[in-house]
C-alpha cells in the first residue's frame, strides 16, 4: 500500500510554499486520480477538453472576454500557462494539472493566496465530462485541500458554486467542505450576475486528512 506523496514542506522563508508539488494517487472509479503541476505541453489535452465540452463547462464558468473556440483554442494555453506558473512562483496560487491513470483531465486550482493573518485561499477545478461523476474531482479537491493545510500552510479554503450545479454541489460535500451562506449576484456567469453558494474549511477541521475521510467512506482506496 503506498501513500500520498505532498512534496518537501517548504520553511518560513519559501516565496511559494507548496509549489510545485506532486500529490496522490488515489483510486476512484474513474481511475487512479493525481495532481501534478500544469504543463505548457498540456496544450494539446487542454484545448482539445475544452472545445469538446464546451456545453458542460461554459456554463458554470466565468464570463470572459472573447468567444470559447479562441479562450480555449491551442494557443491560449501558453499565455494561461505562464501567467498561472508566475502567480505560482509568487505564491499567489497553486495551479494543478488533474490525471487519471496518468493522463490529463481538468485542472484545479489553490487561487488568491492570502498570507498574514488570513492564510486564506478558494479553491476552484474542472474536469473532463467523459471521467464526471467517476470521483475525479472529489478526489482532486480532497488531495489539494489536504495540502494546503499542510505543505502550503493555509488555514481557510473557500469553494464558490451555483446552487443549479448540482454534480459540483456534492463533489464539495463529499470532500467535506461544509456550506456556509449564499452569495447574492457574486460572479458574472454566462453572462449575468449569478448566486453562488459559499462552501469552506478550515484547518481545524483536518482531523486524519480528507483524503483519508473518501478512503475511510469507501469513495476511493490507496493503490
Amino acid at each position: 500500500m503506498s501513500t500520498p506523496v505532498y512534496g518537501a514542506p517548504h520553511g518560513p522563508e519559501s516565496r511559494h510554499p507548496g509549489w510545485p508539488a506532486r500529490l496522490g494517487p488515489l483510486e476512484v472509479p474513474a481511475g487512479t486520480v493525481a495532481l501534478r503541476p500544469i504543463r505548457l505541453r498540456d496544450a494539446g489535452e487542454w484545448s482539445r477538453i475544452r472545445l469538446r465540452d464546451r456545453a458542460y463547462l461554459e456554463k458554470w464558468e466565468p464570463t470572459a472576454v472573447g468567444p470559447w473556440p479562441e479562450r480555449n483554442a491551442l494557443w491560449s494555453w501558453p499565455p494561461q500557462w505562464a501567467s498561472l506558473r508566475s502567480l505560482a512562483r509568487r505564491g499567489q496560487c497553486l495551479p494543478f494539472a488533474i490525471t487519471v491513470d496518468g493522463a490529463f483531465a481538468g485542472q484545479i486550482t489553490v487561487g488568491n493566496v492570502i498570507r498574514a493573518s488570513l492564510r486564506s485561499a478558494w479553491v476552484g477545478y474542472w474536469v473532463s465530462s467523459a471521467l464526471a461523476g467517476g470521483g475525479l474531482a472529489t478526489a482532486a479537491v480532497a488531495l489539494l485541500t489536504d495540502h494546503a493545510f499542510s505543505a502550503a500552510g493555509l488555514h481557510r479554503l473557500e469553494a464558490t458554486v451555483r446552487p443549479e450545479n448540482g454534480a459540483s454541489l456534492r463533489v464539495l460535500s463529499k470532500a467535506g467542505y461544509r456550506q456556509e451562506g449564499l452569495f447574492l449576484r457574486y460572479l458574472d456567469v454566462a453572462g449575468d450576475w449569478r448566486d453562488h453558494l459559499c462552501f469552506a474549511v478550515t484547518a481545524e477541521e483536518t482531523g486524519d486528512g480528507f483524503a483519508q475521510r473518501l478512503v475511510d467512506s469507501g469513495l476511493a482506496t490507496r493503490p
